[in-house]
């Protein structure tokens, strides 16, 4: 598995693969891995990758004043150790001089997809992703690059950003991986400590409790949203953000009856802001 740190290191690796002939899978990540970043790296070889390569960065351009990027969890040995055992063939670790050079000044914007929901609580942060992730594609030049679709509206705005742009690139999305108790994972569940740990598992049980109502019969898009909704507002440790009905594609949001609908959620509880969400109907 090969180490490259710098924009120039990465671009001559995929110039290479790609002069022989060689698929080229991209698993962005910011670092402090667990087995859904792992499971991105599989799916991205099970899509005819012969070489994938994972990004670790942890992306300043995409938190806000006063958000959790000093304190985002690091450990870059154990990361590797991660990657090496899913068969990633190499790892880009840029620094932020790097990827933010003195002077620097040009930024993507994503219109629609990056509105409300985590677009309108965290400002500023889809600009910061769309951003990250287009110098990414520009370095590793990737054939596929893997998502997962925990961050539902990332995925939105990626999707987006690779159409809009022509980089000729699929997008794919990977399911969520859950803890035996449902939580999805996530490198912010490392802040949660005891109660809070307990606690959070009321965004996964909201959207059970959706699901079971939608598998019963029920297509009122509000009524499945108010059931998630119930859920995590009765945990006195949990402070809503949002749950919102939103169409799967568009994320355009949804009332009344529906074939289809995504339930997205956030909460925060304790130190940890948590993002989940599920998809009905499809």
């Amino acid at each position: 598995m090969e180490l490259l740190r710098t924009p120039e290191a990465m671009r001559a690796w995929a110039d290479g693969r790609r002069a022989g002939g060689v698929r080229i899978g991209l698993v962005p990540t910011m670092g402090y891995l667990h087995e859904g970043h792992a499971s991105l790296v599989r799916i991205a070889a099970a899509r005819g990758c012969g070489k994938v390569v994972a990004s670790i960065f942890v992306n300043p351009a995409q938190f806000g004043p006063g958000e959790d990027y000093e304190k985002y969890p690091r450990d870059e040995a154990r990361d590797l150790a991660t990657l090496r055992a899913a068969g990633t063939s190499a790892v880009y670790l840029p620094g932020v001089a790097d990827m933010y050079p003195d002077g620097y000044q040009t930024y993507v914007e994503v219109g629609d997809v990056s509105q409300g929901l985590c677009g309108a609580a965290r400002p500023g942060h889809f600009r910061g992703v769309a951003t990250v992730v287009a110098k990414l594609f520009l370095a590793a030049k990737p054939h596929v690059a893997v998502f997962g679709e925990k961050d539902y509206q990332q995925l939105a705005v990626i999707r987006a950003l690779a159409r809009d742009l022509d980089f000729g690139i699929e997008i794919v999305g990977a399911p969520i991986v859950r803890e035996e108790d449902g939580l999805a994972m996530s490198s912010r569940n490392a802040y949660l400590k005891g109660d809070d740990r307990i606690a959070a598992r009321c965004l996964s049980r909201g959207l059970f409790r959706a699901k079971a109502l939608f598998d019963g019969g029920e297509r009122d898009a509000g009524k499945l949203v108010a059931a998630a909704r119930k859920e995590i507002k009765a945990e006195p440790r949990a402070a809503l953000n949002y749950a919102e009905g939103r169409d799967p594609v568009t994320l355009a949001p949804l009332s009344g009856e529906v074939a289809a609908v995504t339930i997205l959620v956030a909460a925060r509880v304790g130190p940890a802001r948590l993002i989940d969400n599920v998809t009905l109907g499809t």
